[in-house]
């Protein structure tokens, strides 16, 4: 069952013409990614700043399918995908909210891999990287 995220678009959100800048689209996907893994029992601290192991995106798209402005309610659904031993990707889905309920708003996909933080080479995907992806995926 893909994870859920709720989230108010703010001001800061938007750009010159009051909807949500696209870059912002990806950050609160983001967002989205940290809260499924602290909602899972990993500690983002630890998660973020190990020093053994990285998780760098590699890739990341977003498809735009009507504007968010400041004030939306958004519902950021996200199901992360084993792709190889070392990669694994994540596809949102995000949704409006309130009377806009169930129209999507956006999808997003961002690629991920393992990596050795101090050699900088490849590496298997961690075990609570892999429990993560088993609590989430369909």
């Amino acid at each position: 069952m893909p994870f859920t995220y709720t989230r108010t678009v703010r001001f800061q959100d938007t750009d010159a013409a009051g909807v949500v800048y696209f870059a912002n689209v990806l950050a609160m996907c983001h967002e989205a990614y940290e809260a499924s893994l602290a909602a899972s029992g990993i500690n983002l601290k630890a998660f973020f700043s190990n020093p053994e192991v990285a998780f760098p995106i590699i890739h990341a798209s977003v498809d735009f399918y009507r504007p968010m402005f400041a004030g939306d309610r958004l519902t950021i659904q996200l199901t992360p995908k084993q792709v190889a031993g070392d990669e694994f990707e994540i596809a949102y889905q995000v949704f409006l909210a309130g009377e806009l309920a169930g129209r999507s708003a956006a999808k997003g996909l961002t690629k991920h891999v393992c990596i050795n933080a101090v050699s900088r080479t490849r590496k298997q995907l961690s075990e609570d990287l892999m429990q993560w992806m088993r609590k989430i995926e369909i």
